[in-house]
């Protein structure tokens, strides 16, 4: 019960007009008047000075906008602007081009030991050939 004596109660004001006095009007509009700031000429700009404003702050909103399709764009012709499904795409190709490269030089490095070897294996053999033709001609000029 102690708390419903603490409880803040709103009254309905009701009035007629005939019952509340000029006095009581006058004072009741001041003092609601008082307590509501009035429009302050200070900072009030005309209606031309708020077109320019908002002109102003439209093209640089519309300058904004093509600086940022441009920076969209450029990160695209760069690859930046890929998503990292891309990326992993982009990283599976170059893995799969890089293998590729790899076995052509594993091939080629292949091949070209076993060149080297028949090219040792060939001059193997012309030193002996020229050994053998040196060694017909002292027979030959012996008979």
């Amino acid at each position: 019960m102690s708390n419903a004596s603490n409880q803040t109660h709103w009254i309905k004001r009701f009035t007629v007009r005939p019952m509340t006095t000029p006095e009581y009007y006058k004072w009741w509009s001041k003092r609601v008047n008082y307590n509501i700031p009035g429009p302050s000429q200070e900072g009030i700009r005309s209606m031309e000075e708020y077109l320019k404003g908002k002109n102003k702050a439209k093209e640089d909103l519309d300058s904004l906008k093509i600086d940022y399709k441009k920076l969209c764009l450029s990160m695209r012709t760069a690859g930046l602007g890929k998503t990292s499904e891309q990326w992993r795409q982009e990283i599976r190709e170059e893995k799969i081009k890089a293998n590729r490269w790899e076995k052509k030089f594993q091939k080629a490095q292949t091949r070209n030991e076993a060149l080297e070897k028949s090219l040792l294996e060939s001059r193997k053999e012309k030193g002996e050939l020229k050994a053998r033709v040196a060694e017909l001609e002292k027979y030959l000029y012996h008979y």
